[in-house]
């Protein structure tokens, strides 16, 4: 029996959604464990309402959480999943079938929501979508399944925020497959404010894994930032998204200047508030 892992900070708005959606869409019998933790809204009672089992931690922090979580599941493979996605039909089990195919982790393919959102959004992830690192990593899709084998990789998630980047450092471009049958659709931040305050978080969480694993804090080789992947490998094959470099790179160049003076906790949460305000009425597909 698998076991799907939710870490959950403050997901009231979300949570209800998510963990129907993993129960009508799954074809075989799951442990699912949300891992609450520094919540202030409903999320625990509303993740108990819909049948999952909870662990209330006081403490905030998604390390820490999905921690707590994987010391209580006891089924492989595990999913990882983000509060705010809902997984499609069958969509668990392509994954499945992935590992038993002999891959070691297996991600969703991913689309932006950016209907509604501001010109500068837009063509900030014009760009992001095509970049060749969304078409080989783990990362930026809410969703990773991880086999037994692949999971003994490691033993704890390490006290900081770039879980994903963690996770994709585990395995070699052989070792980790997608299933294109199953998208999961990621909304994109609401305002071009919050794109900055989202890429900060990023940004400063996956300069911080680079270091740790770069003094042997973190004992795995992490993937090197590639720089010029949007001109080389976006714009030259796709010239008419010329136009969409200028703020592209404005809002890159901005969340990294940024990125310098931030502050770091290791508690903080990389995500955007701004997309938990609502459930979307359509958060994957599967074709």
């Amino acid at each position: 029996m698998l076991s799907i892992i939710i870490a959950a900070h403050n997901e009231e708005p979300v949570i209800g959604s998510c963990l129907d959606a993993i129960r009508n869409g799954l074809r075989t019998d799951a442990e699912i464990i949300v891992s609450a933790n520094g919540c202030t809204d409903r999320t625990v009672e509303v993740a108990r309402e819909h049948r999952a089992a909870v662990i209330d931690r006081p403490e905030p922090g998604k390390p820490g959480a999905l921690n707590a979580a994987d010391e209580l599941a006891t089924g492989y493979p595990r999913v990882y999943l983000d509060a705010d996605i809902r997984v499609p039909e069958g969509g668990v089990a392509a994954l499945e079938r992935l590992l038993d195919q002999g891959a070691l982790a297996a991600v969703p393919r991913r689309r932006v929501d950016t209907s509604g959102r501001p010109l500068a959004v837009r063509a900030y992830f014009a760009i992001n979508e095509r970049l060749p690192v969304f078409r080989d990593g783990l990362f930026g899709r809410g969703m990773i399944a991880v086999s037994e084998s692949g999971r003994r990789r490691f033993d704890r998630f390490p006290a900081m925020i770039a879980d994903d980047l963690f996770l994709d450092s585990q395995f070699s471009a052989a070792e980790k497959a997608e299933a294109t049958s199953v998208e999961v659709v990621v909304e994109a931040p609401r305002t071009t404010k919050a794109l900055v305050n989202r890429l900060v978080r990023v940004r400063r969480g996956n300069a911080e894994m680079r270091s740790a694993s770069a003094s042997g804090e973190v004992a795995v080789a992490i993937r090197p930032s590639d720089k010029w992947a949007w001109l080389r490998d976006v714009i030259l094959p796709n010239p008419h998204l010329v136009f969409a470099a200028v703020p592209y790179l404005v809002i890159t160049v901005t969340a990294a200047l940024r990125a310098r003076r931030a502050p770091h906790t290791a508690d903080a949460w990389g995500r955007d508030e701004s997309t938990r305000q609502r459930t979307p009425d359509l958060i994957g597909s599967t074709g």
